[in-house]
C-alpha cells in the first residue's frame, strides 16, 4: 500500500490543555500527534465538504422537482438553429 508524500504542514494555535488532552489521547492510542489528528481532521473536512455540496429539499419539493422532469420536453425558439452552428469550443 502506497502513501502520499506528506509535503505540506498545517499549524495550529491551541490552548495548553487542549494540547495536553491531543497528546495524551495520541499517546494512549500508541500513536504520533499527526497519526491520531490527521484521520480526524480529514473525516471532518470530507463531511463538511459532502454536506456542503449535497441537495436537500422537503418531500413536496422533490415530488414537485420530478412533476417537472416527468414533463414532456418543449421545443425552445432558435434551439434547432443554435444546434446546428459549428460549436465555439471547437478548434
Amino acid at each position: 500500500m502506497s502513501t502520499a508524500t506528506k509535503d505540506s504542514r498545517l499549524e495550529l494555535r491551541l490552548s495548553s490543555s487542549q494540547k495536553r488532552e491531543i497528546e495524551q489521547a495520541a499517546s494512549i492510542e500508541g500513536r504520533t500527534v499527526t497519526e491520531f489528528s490527521v484521520p480526524l481532521l480529514v473525516a471532518e473536512a470530507t463531511d463538511v465538504i459532502r454536506r456542503q455540496r449535497e441537495l436537500r429539499m422537503s418531500d413536496d419539493a422533490w415530488e414537485a422537482f420530478n412533476e417537472v422532469l416527468d414533463q414532456p420536453a418543449q421545443s425552445l425558439a432558435g434551439l434547432k438553429e443554435l444546434f446546428r452552428k459549428p460549436s465555439v469550443f471547437e478548434d
